[in-house]
């Protein structure tokens, strides 16, 4: 399997990642031996990049993998492990806001460093930008962690792309990660192409659209149990039942093609530019194993046509967040 460049030099990183979000209850339930379930299956694949963050389950999806590299020491090795910092809960814990501040965001990387078990992260991410702090200043104090071996590389998530350019201009930025998928196209104005021009990657979490880009799509009634989903627009009535209309000629497309659906928005993903790499996430062994599909697959000029033909641009109904959870990422487009 060809590998990608996680940022122009550095580390050589299966098509594909894990997206640890969900080693933390996020899409519900789960529990550390399910977890060292998908990092082993990981393992045998040959997937070595990991994403998570300290705010999921505020450090339990960094506990988790900190408890595995400990019970398998060759892991630390295999693994490629980026984590992300900057989103705080206020005291009593109710609600979360963005810290950018040098002290801070050193204090939440040793944090996570701490429960990993390591020494130095491949990766640390600001996971989201405080408008206040310019973005110069940010990066100064991302490049101090990479001169003082805490990390190697660093990146931002959810950024603009003017803001990327920023940013590069003071340290090189290894990865941005933001939602991309054939539900969330966004970054293809001016995102996707800004990161290939400066040499970085474009890490795309939620690849199968939170589900609706999979055979079994998460019920209503799933949806009801699941904080962040059961108020994001386009997982609440009327567009629910749109969005699972919307994507049944694509499910029935992947079918015709002989591959899973999530194997098939991965391999849309992946022939997006060499420089892409989803991170999915999944509680299933099974799941993990549909989604690797997509990057054995080579989708051909028609192939890519006849996706197009079935979800075409905009065919998404309601936002990718509500009010709330567009407080922090930055809008460009």
């Amino acid at each position: 399997m060809k590998r990608r460049e996680l940022g122009r030099g550095g580390p050589k990183v299966f098509p594909i990642g894990v997206g640890a979000m969900s080693f933390a209850d996020f899409y519900g339930a789960t529990t550390e031996s399910n977890s060292f379930a998908i990092l082993d299956a990981a393992m045998a694949a040959g997937v070595n990049h990991i994403d998570t963050a300290n705010v999921y389950g505020m450090g339990r999806s960094e506990e988790t993998i900190g408890s595995y590299l400990k019970s398998r020491p060759e892991a630390r090795e295999f693994f490629c492990i980026a984590t992300k910092g900057s989103i705080r809960r206020h005291e009593g814990g109710k609600g979360n806001f963005v810290d950018n501040s040098p002290e801070q965001l050193e204090a939440a990387l040793d944090a996570s460093l701490k429960r990993l078990g390591v020494d130095a992260v491949d990766l640390i991410y600001v996971h989201r930008r405080d408008p206040d702090v310019p973005i110069e200043d940010v990066t100064e104090t991302l490049a101090g962690f990479v001169r003082a071996g805490k990390a190697h590389g660093i990146g931002y998530s959810e950024i603009a792309p003017t803001s990327l350019r920023r940013a590069h201009a003071v340290h090189p930025v290894t990865a941005v990660q933001s939602e991309y998928s054939l539900a969330t196209r966004s970054p293809e104005l001016g995102l996707v192409q800004t990161c290939a021009e400066l040499g970085v990657a474009l890490v795309a979490f939620s690849p199968v659209g939170r589900s609706l880009l999979t055979d079994n799509p998460l019920s209503f009634e799933a949806v009801l149990d699941i904080p962040f989903l059961k108020n994001n627009p386009r997982f609440t009535q009327p567009n629910y039942d749109a969005n699972i209309a919307m994507t049944m000629p694509f499910r029935a497309l992947a079918a015709d093609m002989g591959v899973p659906a999530a194997g098939l928005a991965n391999a849309w993903l992946l022939a997006q530019g060499d420089h892409v790499i989803p991170i999915p996430g999944t509680r299933s062994v099974t799941h993990f194993q549909e989604i690797l599909q997509g990057a054995a697959m080579e989708l051909t000029s028609d192939d890519l046509a006849a996706i197009d033909a079935v979800l075409p641009v905009g065919w998404a109904h309601g936002d990718r967040y509500n009010t709330a959870q567009w407080a922090a990422p930055e809008r460009y487009c």
